[in-house]
């Protein structure tokens, strides 16, 4: 939540279908280690936070403030609708993109 991200954007930045990363949000299956370590780095996390054990074993992590997103949920989810369409249907779309633009 505080980076903004919705399930759908960690899901494609951790290479997962959405719907693992909602089991694995909300407990129903446990990541493999690749996926656990591109967690932590996408969510800018440690492996002890993600896994519940930050209460019982402080990291010492860099203090660095995490990276805004580049664009609002909205713009992300449209680009990954985008990426699925044919090369005609985004010509179409960024015609139509155009003529909102002159109204």
């Amino acid at each position: 939540m505080r980076l903004e991200l919705t399930q759908a954007d960690v899901a494609e930045r951790i290479d997962v279908a959405t719907e693992v990363y909602g089991r694995l949000e909300r407990g129903g299956m446990l990541p493999s280690v690749q996926t656990l370590l591109k967690l932590c780095h996408e969510l800018n996390v440690s492996s002890d936070e993600l896994l519940g054990l930050a209460q019982l074993s402080p990291v010492n992590r860099i203090s660095e403030a995490p990276t805004p997103p580049a664009e609002r949920p909205e713009i992300r989810r449209l680009l990954r609708s985008m990426r699925q369409l044919d090369p005609a249907h985004i010509k179409l779309l960024g015609l139509v993109a155009k003529a909102l633009l002159r109204r």
